[in-house]
């Protein structure tokens, strides 16, 4: 169908229906909550001992420490490009690019729509709390690319990670049905956060009261992703379809991908 044909950009752009079973659904759902609560609490431990410099916040200078000490030229080149690419300049252009390519290439736009949106409420979160909290990063001296005098609660880079990762995970796997997929998918993404805290600690740029809210911030975002997703797609078998919204690919029996 031609892009001037009537209804071509509802069909691109609404929610991308598919059928799943009532447990499979109540998982979903069950478990956004879940990821949601966990993420509510890690992100608060670390806020709390930040503004009360306890609890864990005693752990910022000693991990601090133990990463200079582990500075070579070859970590230090590694860290940069995982620096760079997941940056203000780098990550930018990587979800550009893999929403834009997506979204091309696929059926419906959905899920590059869903994936950008969710890297959007990152930033803005990140630009909002900065401010706000205002915790001082560790010493101009330890930096390794250059001084940074902007407050770093929480870790941009560690967040746009997770939630590119995370989310992308989700929106992957949701669709497949297919449990190694699923595990390979998230265990990618744990490789890829925990490799971009590694990076944030290393470079000198943030303590790990930041990268952990960070993290616990992205498991807010992706619940809330997932639990859109879920209750404007998932549908159950006996459930009334709406014939104007997005259509069934007959000829496999799924939705459209």
């Amino acid at each position: 169908m031609s892009a001037d044909q009537p209804g071509w950009w509802r069909r691109k752009f609404a929610p991308q229906l598919r059928t799943v079973s009532r447990s499979e659904r109540a998982v979903l759902l069950r478990g956004a909550l879940v990821l949601a609560v966990l993420g509510a609490i890690v992100f608060a431990i670390m806020l709390v001992g930040v503004l009360t410099h306890t609890g864990v916040q005693g752990l910022d200078q000693p991990v601090d420490d133990w990463f200079d000490a582990q500075r070579d030229p070859g970590r230090t080149t590694v860290m940069t490009v995982l620096a760079t690419v997941f940056g203000p300049v780098g990550m930018p252009i990587v979800v550009l690019v893999v929403t834009v390519t997506w979204a091309i290439l696929a059926r419906h736009a959905w899920r590059p729509l869903v994936l950008a949106c969710g890297m959007l409420v990152g930033v803005a979160t990140a630009q909002v709390l900065a401010p706000i909290v205002q915790h001082p990063r560790p010493p101009i001296g330890e930096m390794l690319l250059g001084p940074d005098h902007t407050f770093s609660f929480p870790s941009g880079h560690v967040l746009g990670a997770s939630d590119f990762f995370l989310i992308g995970a989700f929106l992957i796997a949701s669709r497949t049905h297919r449990r190694w997929v699923t595990v390979g998918l998230f265990a990618l993404a744990a490789f890829a956060i925990a490799m971009q805290i590694i990076s944030r600690l290393y470079l000198g740029y943030h303590w790990l009261t930041d990268t952990l809210s960070s993290f616990g911030l992205s498991m807010m975002i992706t619940a809330l992703t997932i639990a859109i997703d879920t209750r404007l797609t998932a549908r159950l078998p006996d459930a009334p379809h709406d014939h104007a919204g997005p259509e069934r690919d007959h000829s496999s029996g799924r939705m459209g991908r």
